[in-house]
């Protein structure tokens, strides 16, 4: 896996959907085999059943990927739009404070 991209994988926030692309092939049970775009060339076409979507048929819910702006190494800008919440929680000896933000994209 050394020099693999992976689409998606930007840490505790990182299940992302993006597409909709065509199944080309069922590889296993479990495995399938997507269409992508150029631009995601660089991502291995195979993916597990459980990361992927089925499309309903709402375009509404699909997020096309030139408006998010996707670099040659595969990442976005995301940029903060609100603070929606703030909460301080008390451990023991500690205090967690915690931020809920509204981002673009």
């Amino acid at each position: 896996m050394k020099g693999v991209m992976r689409f998606g994988k930007k840490g505790k926030l990182s299940p992302r959907y993006i597409g909709p692309y065509r199944i080309s092939k069922r590889i296993d049970n479990v495995a399938y085999e997507l269409e992508l775009l150029l631009e995601l060339a660089t991502v291995h076409p195979m993916f597990h059943i459980s990361i992927l979507k089925k499309c309903m048929g709402n375009y509404s819910l699909i997020i096309p990927t030139e408006n998010i702006g996707i670099k040659d190494n595969l990442f976005y800008v995301e940029i903060p739009i609100d603070i929606l919440d703030r909460q301080v929680r008390k451990l023991r000896t500690t205090e967690v404070k915690s931020v809920k933000v509204l981002w673009r994209n």
